[in-house]
């Protein structure tokens, strides 16, 4: 039995500030890094003792911060993957949202979305975010480790989960999975039929606790 928790890093400064993240480097905030040790906890309470445990993670310092609470628990090194990185959004990174919204080009309700331009100097598009997060995505899963947990951003979340159900990236044009921040999504792949679940998408309530009531 393979599973994988896919972490969304928690509050960051780019949160707060009201600027674009993707490639802009901010950190979490004192918020944030609390709920990094929530989100380490939660993983050590379903994980079991003894088990190995492999941890990936976007190389941005609000993953790496978030990594690294993690790993204090487990006993292991983050392994960094630029590939996990949020979407890159050119020159908009770390400007106000303003500036993005009154250039953003949104894609069209149908034909060619994957390699739609944005309207934004250096952004990615669609098509280069999945390839690069599927890049990264099957070299994890090739590994034998049955618990491996990846800490990486909203955005890129939506192609691990394509990534690992096998949706084709040609098909992945109108895919997205909204999560809250500070998030954990599980993915299991059983040993008999080797079929493939999103056992949850998006958990919170290790950071919610009013949540469960």
């Amino acid at each position: 039995m393979r599973t994988l928790y896919v972490v969304t890093h928690p509050e960051a400064t780019h949160h707060v500030e009201g600027v674009v993240g993707g490639w802009h480097d901010s950190q979490l905030t004192p918020v944030g890094l609390s709920a990094a040790v929530s989100i380490a906890q939660a993983l050590r309470a379903q994980i079991p003792d003894g088990a190995d445990v492999e941890l990936f993670s976007s190389d941005l310092r609000r993953t790496r911060q978030t990594a690294e609470k993690v790993a204090e628990l487990f006993g292991v090194k983050p392994i960094l993957d630029r590939r996990l990185r949020e979407k890159s959004y050119g020159e908009a990174g770390g400007r106000p949202k303003e500036w993005l919204d009154r250039r953003f080009v949104p894609p069209p309700a149908a034909g060619e979305r994957l390699e739609h331009d944005e309207g934004v100097e250096g952004a990615e598009t669609k098509a280069e975010l999945a390839r690069r997060i599927y890049a990264a995505m099957d070299e994890i899963v090739q590994r034998p480790c049955e618990h491996q947990i990846i800490v990486t951003h909203g955005g890129s979340l939506t192609f691990v989960v394509t990534s690992w159900i096998k949706m084709p990236i040609k098909a992945v044009g109108h895919a997205s999975f909204r999560v809250r921040s500070g998030s954990i999504t599980t993915l299991r792949e059983d040993d008999f039929y080797h079929n493939r679940t999103v056992v949850n998408l998006g958990d919170t309530l290790h950071l919610d606790p009013a949540a469960t009531s």
